[in-house]
């Protein structure tokens, strides 16, 4: 079978990229024109195969992966890493049959999107087309490989994956057994390509790629994200934090908010979509504020000098608190004034991911989603449903912050594009 990777290349030190990312550049791109032309079918055909290879290839996948454990746990990485890091037979179980949720999702590649005719007879019509080659470079969690094969693959884009040193072995193994199920189909092994060299350079010079990367997606923190902003010279969408609120509002069912509070910072605290700021409006804070911090437990909650004075549990919050995403068991809390304040709030510190309101006033919801500039705003629901799967997509690549392309959860619809398809009978411009 055709090689998996690329090898380590020289020492880069300027901004120029090296022969041997271009070349696997060029290959993914090559893979690409195969891949639009390739029915849904042998498509479709091609991921449940490599789902299915993908589970005979578990004990090779699993042997790998122990040995990234191995290396994670003797060089001090946190438990959550590791645990983000490691494979077992469920979880290997489960990305196979991720792989063939995706391929019984709809085809979106050459769906009509629209189309009119012209007072001229002109016949125009917008049809979806795919990216071409999609870059993700990503951190430790080593089902994203997967994830990433199987959603680029569907909407017939190339999949040209740079995944993190931590998770090196695992990732070859992964995309070893995938590669040979899209051969089996017929289709090229280069629908995926992964990049072995760990160098930083290199990952900087995959950013860079702009003959042959068509949209690049990061999956990873704010270290990842900031390389991007930095260096990319590629298109890119921007997977990024989720530093998302929940403002009670004055009419709010005090018994459903403390629900929706719980739901979204206990369920999974690590998480973008798990909440990590509370809002409470000051008509309801001294009832509403001791019962949730009840509620929430083990949570470490930090908060402005009114909530304090409400629960002398609660810490004090520092003003870069209210503007951080911490992934853990902590939770800012702030008492505000009513519906402009905790927008005021909100824009001021959030970032543009998921934020939410529970009341019962229809014109403060009306309000607070208007207003409240965020990718996904909900109304009397936890911030956990932005999800792609929960949306209805089947799957996500992402959740942009971003508000050009795609905004909010990426399923197949985001990985494609559009073109104009324009039909005449010898039509010609005056």
């Amino acid at each position: 079978m055709p090689d998996v990777v690329s090898g380590t290349a020289p020492e880069s030190t300027g901004s120029a990229v090296s022969a041997e990312v271009l070349a696997l550049g060029e290959r993914a791109k090559a893979a690409a024109t195969v891949l639009a032309q390739a029915p849904g079918a042998v498509r479709d055909e091609a991921l449940l195969s490599a789902a299915d290879l993908l589970e005979e290839a578990t004990d090779s996948v699993l042997a790998a992966n122990r040995d990234d454990v191995a290396n994670a746990e003797a060089a001090g990485t946190s438990a959550t890493l590791v645990d983000r890091l490691r494979l077992d037979h469920g979880r290997i179980g489960a990305m196979a049959a991720g792989i063939r949720n995706v391929a019984a999702l709809a085809d979106p590649v050459g769906q009509r999107v629209d189309g009119w005719v012209r007072p001229n007879g002109l016949v125009v019509e917008r049809v979806r087309v795919p990216l071409g080659v999609v870059a993700i470079i990503y951190e430790s969690r080593p089902n994203v490989t997967s994830d990433a094969f199987g959603l680029c693959l569907k909407s017939a884009n190339a999949a040209f994956l740079r995944g993190s040193s931590a998770a090196l072995q695992s990732n070859i193994a992964i995309a070893e057994a995938l590669r040979e199920g899209v051969v089996k189909a017929g289709l090229p092994a280069d629908a995926l390509l992964l990049v072995t060299d760990i160098r930083h350079s290199a990952a900087t010079e995959f950013m860079r790629l702009r003959s042959c990367i068509d949209c690049l997606i990061p999956r990873g923190g704010p270290a990842l994200i900031s390389s991007v902003l930095a260096n990319a010279t590629v298109p890119y969408v921007i997977d990024g934090d989720g530093n998302c609120h929940v403002y009670v509002d004055a009419a709010a069912d005090l018994d459903m908010a403390a629900d929706i509070v719980a739901n979204a910072k206990l369920s999974r605290p690590s998480v973008c979509n798990a909440a990590e700021s509370l809002l409470v409006h000051r008509a309801v804070a001294e009832t509403f504020l001791p019962r949730i911090v009840g509620c929430l437990g083990d949570v470490e909650l930090v908060g402005d000098a009114a909530s304090r004075a409400i629960s002398p549990q609660i810490g004090p919050a520092s003003d870069d608190d209210f503007s951080t995403e911490f992934l853990a068991l902590k939770m800012s809390v702030a008492v505000v004034a009513g519906l402009d304040e905790a927008v005021s709030h909100i824009n001021r510190h959030g970032t543009g991911h998921s934020e939410a309101i529970v009341t019962g006033n229809l014109a403060a919801a009306q309000e607070f989603t208007r207003r409240v500039d965020a990718a996904a705003v909900l109304v009397n629901a936890s911030t956990r449903f932005v999800d792609g799967e929960e949306f209805g997509f089947g799957a996500e690549i992402g959740i942009s912050t971003q508000k050009l392309h795609a905004r909010g959860p990426m399923g197949l619809t985001q990985l494609t594009t559009t073109k104009f398809v324009v039909t005449g009978q010898g039509h010609t411009r005056g």
